[in-house]
């Protein structure tokens, strides 16, 4: 399977509340309506934890500030997703869910890429 992951941060004067909130409880459901258009198959938020175990696992690497979250994706390949891209719908959807992302994520300083899992161990 192909992952999308997106590591967000949240639009400046949002507090981290409102950004969870809005995340959850609207964009959530938003992508769910949209997931037979774009043909994923899983969606996963993982919302930042205020903790202060982020500072000692953060300080000795000098590694930036943590997104507020990160969002994964799963479709079932990579051809797959090229082609639902392409329908009328994907396109569609994919609009409606950037133009939503715009109202509680800082664009410019999240990002998105593409995956594919490689599991070391698994417990």
């Amino acid at each position: 399977m192909v992952k999308l992951v997106y590591c967000v941060h949240r639009s400046p004067g949002m507090s981290p509340e409102e950004f969870r909130g809005y995340w959850y409880d609207n964009h959530g459901p938003l992508v769910k309506g949209f997931a037979e258009a774009l043909h994923a198959h899983r969606y996963v938020q993982s919302h930042l934890i205020n903790s202060p175990l982020n500072e000692v696992a953060r300080q000795p690497r000098g590694t930036l500030e943590p997104f507020d979250g990160i969002t994964e994706v799963w479709f079932a390949d990579h051809d797959q997703l090229a082609a639902a891209l392409q329908t009328p719908e994907a396109q569609d959807a994919h609009r409606t869910l950037i133009e939503d992302e715009a109202r509680f994520c800082d664009l410019s300083r999240s990002t998105l890429f593409l995956t594919e899992e490689h599991v070391i161990f698994d417990h």
